[in-house]
């Protein structure tokens, strides 16, 4: 049986051009000189995140032993976030149909094994501007279920290039990735997947 898609998702196969990936992949190289990736760590427990991440924009989510938050700065430097790539904010006005721009874009880097269990994005006062979110680098296996964590879910492989839209009521509908797929992919030097996740937080 296969289950109707939430009101407002949108998934955009081959949004961005080999081109556009290689320069957003350029920007986030550059960020890191200044706003390194860190492994962030699972609130109470303090279990390290598979994942590595970083931030563009005026505010950068963090995730630590004490909880989840949004900060000025970066945790490890204590200096601003890198201000978000235009190329960003230009996908963002094209795809996100919301009239504010993204305040944090998340950089989440996904080397072999990584991965992110089911979850919603409930961090920001913001709850209703929609969610944007672009994959470049390995692909993935993207999971998208319902209004509750039981519900039936579908899955999607998410590509080099392939943007995301989490908006109306599928902002608020539990999704994650079950797996990377190594090699599947050379734009990322290093390997693996960089996921971009814009924002609006407040």
């Amino acid at each position: 049986m296969t289950h109707a898609l939430p009101q407002g998702f949108r998934y955009l196969p081959g949004y961005l051009s080999r081109t556009q990936q290689q320069s957003l992949i350029e920007a986030v190289q550059e960020a890191a000189k200044d706003a390194p990736f860190f492994r962030g760590k699972m609130p109470r427990t303090g279990t390290p995140l598979s994942t590595l991440g970083s931030n563009f924009g005026p505010l950068g989510w963090v995730s630590a032993k004490t909880g989840y938050r949004y900060c000025e700065t970066h945790p490890g430097t204590d200096q601003p976030w890198p201000p978000m790539p235009p190329k960003l904010v230009d996908l963002w006005e094209d795809v996100a149909d919301w009239p504010a721009a993204p305040q944090a874009c998340l950089i989440n880097w996904y080397r072999e094994g990584a991965k992110l269990g089911l979850h919603v994005d409930a961090d920001e006062d913001a709850r209703d501007a929609p969610v944007v979110s672009v994959s470049l680098g390995d692909q993935a296996l993207y999971r998208l279920g319902g209004l509750n964590r039981k519900d039936p879910t579908r899955s999607f492989k998410l590509s080099s290039g392939d943007v995301v839209v989490l908006g109306g009521a599928s902002r608020r509908c539990f999704h994650g990735i079950d797996r990377i797929y190594p090699g599947t992919s050379t734009l990322v030097p290093k390997g693996g997947r960089i996921n971009l996740t814009m924002r609006v937080v407040r």
